[in-house]
This record gives C-alpha cells, sequence and structure tokens, in this order.
C-alpha cells in the first residue's frame, strides 16, 4: 500500500516538460514524446502516462517502450485524449451522429491495443467533450444510453485491462454528463463491468465540492480506485496547482483514506506550471518532495487510536489538535 516503506511510483504530466523547450534542446526543431520522458526522468518521476493518440504521433509504440526503459521509468498507464480531433467538439461517446460515435470508440480500441502490446493495464477516460453547454440541447437520457453502450463496448474490447472514468464538472463543456463521484458511480453500476473505476483527480472533486476522502471512501465502497491525480486548487476551476499548495489537510486525509482503501497504484501529478512558466522539473521535484512528506504525515495518522476515537466522536478540536501535531512534527 502507498505508506509502505517501499517507495511509490510517481508520474506527471508529460506536455509540461515542453516548457522552456527552446532553453533546454536548442536548435531542436522538433521536440518528441521520448525526449519528454527523459526530461521528466531528471525530475526524479519513475513513471509515466502517456496520452492516446497525440504522444504516438512522432513515436512508436516500441520506441516510447525503449525510452522509458532507458530512464527508469515504467508505464503507468494511458490515457484517451479526443480534444485532439475538432470533430468530437459535440461529444465524443454522446455526439449526436452515431458515425462520430463510431471513430471514438474505434479510436479507444486502437489505443487499448497500443496499451497492451506496451504491456499496460490502466486506460484513463477523461470525457471532457461529453456534456453539453444549454437547455434543450442534449436529449440526457439518449446521450446516457449512448455513453453507457460505449463504454461497455470498450471495456469488452480486452477484460483484462482497466478502464478508469476520470470526472470533471465542466471544462470545456458548461456541464459534463459525469461531473461527480456519485453521478460516476451511478454509470459504473449500471455499466456492470468488473474492469472499471475511477481515477479520482484532487482539483476536479475540489471543484465538484466534494470532500477528496469522502469520495474515496465512496467510490472504494462501490467500485475501485484505479487512479489518483495529486493537485491543488481553489475548488473555483482545475488550477492544477502543486500538492498541498491550498488543501494540505485535506491531502493527509486522503492518503490516510487511501491506506485504508489499500490503493497501491501510481501517484500522477496533474499540475499546469504551464500557467505560470514554472521549471516543470523544479516542480515536479516539488510536488515528489511534497508529498513523501504528507506520506510521513499519514502514515502517523492512520493507525492513531486517539485520532480515530476523535473521529468516531465528531471531536473536530480534538482531531485538529491531533493533526496538526502530526503535521508539524
Amino acid at each position: 500500500m502507498i505508506l509502505e516503506n517501499k517507495p511509490p511510483r510517481f508520474a506527471a504530466r508529460l506536455n509540461a516538460f515542453k516548457i522552456g523547450a527552446s532553453n533546454y534542446w536548442p536548435g531542436k526543431n522538433t521536440v518528441t514524446t521520448a525526449d519528454l520522458i527523459g526530461r521528466a526522468a531528471t525530475a526524479g518521476l519513475n513513471a509515466a502516462d502517456l496520452n492516446y493518440p497525440d504522444h504516438f504521433v512522432d513515436t512508436s509504440p516500441s520506441d516510447l517502450s525503449a525510452a522509458l526503459n532507458d530512464n527508469d521509468m515504467v508505464l503507468n498507464g494511458m490515457a484517451m485524449r479526443y480534444y485532439t480531433d475538432p470533430g468530437f467538439k459535440l461529444g465524443a461517446f454522446t455526439h449526436p451522429d452515431p458515425t462520430v460515435r463510431r471513430a471514438a470508440i474505434d479510436e479507444t480500441k486502437r489505443g487499448l491495443d497500443v496499451l497492451a502490446r506496451m504491456g499496460g493495464t490502466l486506460m484513463t477516460l477523461w470525457m471532457g467533450q461529453d456534456g453539453f453547454d444549454y437547455s434543450f440541447q442534449m436529449e440526457y437520457a439518449r446521450a446516457w444510453d449512448a455513453t453507457l453502450e460505449a463504454m461497455a463496448e470498450v471495456a469488452d474490447h480486452n477484460p483484462a485491462l482497466d478502464i478508469a472514468l476520470e470526472y470533471k464538472p465542466n471544462e470545456p463543456r458548461a456541464f459534463a454528463l459525469m461531473p461527480d463521484a456519485a453521478t460516476t458511480l451511478l454509470a459504473l453500476r449500471e455499466l456492470n463491468r468488473s474492469n472499471t473505476g475511477v481515477t479520482l483527480d484532487f482539483a476536479h472533486v475540489l471543484y465538484a465540492d466534494e470532500m477528496p476522502a469522502f469520495a474515496a471512501a465512496l467510490v472504494a465502497r462501490h467500485s475501485r480506485i484505479l487512479g489518483v491525480h495529486l493537485n491543488d486548487g481553489y475548488g473555483k476551476w482545475d488550477n492544477g496547482l502543486m500538492v498541498g499548495a491550498v488543501h494540505p489537510i485535506q491531502t493527509v486525509e486522503l492518503l490516510v483514506e487511501l491506506e485504508r482503501a489499500g490503493y497501491d497504484g501510481a501517484i500522477y501529478f496533474d499540475t499546469f506550471p504551464d500557467h505560470s512558466g514554472l521549471d516543470p522539473v523544479a516542480e515536479a521535484r516539488t510536488n515528489i518532495e511534497v508529498v513523501n512528506r504528507l506520506r510521513g504525515t499519514a502514515a502517523r495518522l492512520v493507525g492513531n487510536d486517539d485520532l480515530q476515537q476523535a473521529i468516531a466522536q465528531q471531536d473536530a478540536p480534538k482531531a485538529m489538535r491531533l493533526v496538526q501535531a502530526a503535521m508539524l512534527a
């Protein structure tokens, strides 16, 4: 589990490592995905998530596997990125045109085939385009049915691969079809496939007006936590700030809940140093350092009998004293 002595697997947004490309790779006209993997490794990251299809435009799966191996990194998983095709602006699985929906499903299947070929087991679906912007724009029941039909076909394509749904309240659409933990769990229950689950993104959870640890507890109870994206924000939109920058206590509580749930997957830093031009290597190193410190705090709390007693009695003052003492130790 995540608080055991073995080091966790850490991954991050590879596209962030394009920042300052002209200085890092002077004279290089094209920065490839393999180049991004090499730069990410200098930050201490030991795993990588690849976006399909955009990370495969310039490099073959075999070359990417070699790049990961050369940099002592493992493939954590892959994520579908439908936004690279302007044809999906009205949705991928919810598009009103059945030929476009078919194209999205087939593209996802191709991604799954590449994932299997590279030895990975986790595909994350963030259906950012599957939503609506106006009243009377979407036939909700039809869109829900179309989405579940598509996800069933995707999940059944290769049952050995896990399919994780990453929810987000909105953006780019004004309303997402699956905006929160409860709606996503409702869909997974209806989908009824054993190789499905949820990827929790800390900033998305805040954005959905949820408590991260509570969302994790619900997902662990009704489905499976397949992925964890750590970052931070102010809950107004997807800020993608460094871990613990705004909500360190909530991050620790999530780490404690993940330990109780038995989560042993990678920690993926879905942060955006791009927004203010931060050095992506320094930013990733900071995330790793902070998470390791917060993991130490969580380790001191997960088996703390006094804290458990305080929680059982909903004694918030006592719980806060114990948590703050552990964090400031």
